[in-house]
């Protein structure tokens, strides 16, 4: 099977997996956002090869697995603190409650937005927290900066960079990434003060 093959079946069951999550989490009336990658991809932004990330409050995680558990999906080991793990099909999905800016509240899911996800509807996390939270992940040992720059160039009509600038005095890493994108200009002619909507 050629390597795009592969790629393209991963790629079709990671979005299965996603459809299934997002739906018994809405069904179950758990509050929840998608996160990471496939927010970004849901926005506009290239798909992701990752895996699957999904936040919600930390008082509603175990009632989310035990959903997950009983609607087909196995409970995956994640020695973080910051999160649990479910998978099905070699697809994991994290199930995250804490992100580099804190705990995952009302306020976080109420600045997401309701958006069609490969068919099925449900809250996407906004381009400004996905930005913010990316930037004030790196750290001298993960520091990566092209998923940043990816999102960013995507997403940079979407996002509010006055917000992203006053959350990047938290970090000397998130400064240097807002740097390059300054210097890209990426920024450039982006919604200073806009949102998602």
């Amino acid at each position: 099977m050629a390597r795009t093959d592969v790629l393209g079946a991963e790629l079709q069951r990671q979005r299965e997996v996603l459809k299934r999550v997002g739906a018994t989490l809405k069904a179950s009336e758990i509050p929840f956002a998608l996160a990471g990658g496939y927010a970004v991809w849901t926005r506009g932004g290239p798909e992701s090869t990752h895996d699957v990330d999904f936040v919600l409050p930390e008082d509603c995680v175990e009632e989310a697995v035990q959903a997950l558990l009983e609607n087909g999906m196995d409970r995956v080991a994640a020695p973080e603190d910051w999160l649990v793990k479910v998978g099905r099909d070699t697809v994991v999905v994290d199930l995250i409650h804490r992100l580099p800016t804190g705990p995952v509240d009302e306020g976080l899911l109420v600045r997401c937005t309701e958006l069609p996800v490969d068919s099925v509807t449900m809250p996407v996390m906004s381009a400004t927290d996905l930005v913010i939270s990316r930037m004030l992940a790196l750290s001298e040992h993960a520091c990566d900066l092209s998923p940043i720059l990816g999102s960013a160039r995507a997403l940079r009509e979407q996002i509010d960079w006055r917000l992203v600038r006053q959350e990047a005095k938290r970090s000397p890493f998130a400064q240097a990434a807002l740097g390059l994108l300054d210097a890209l200009d990426i920024i450039e002619g982006s919604s200073i003060g806009g949102g998602d909507d």
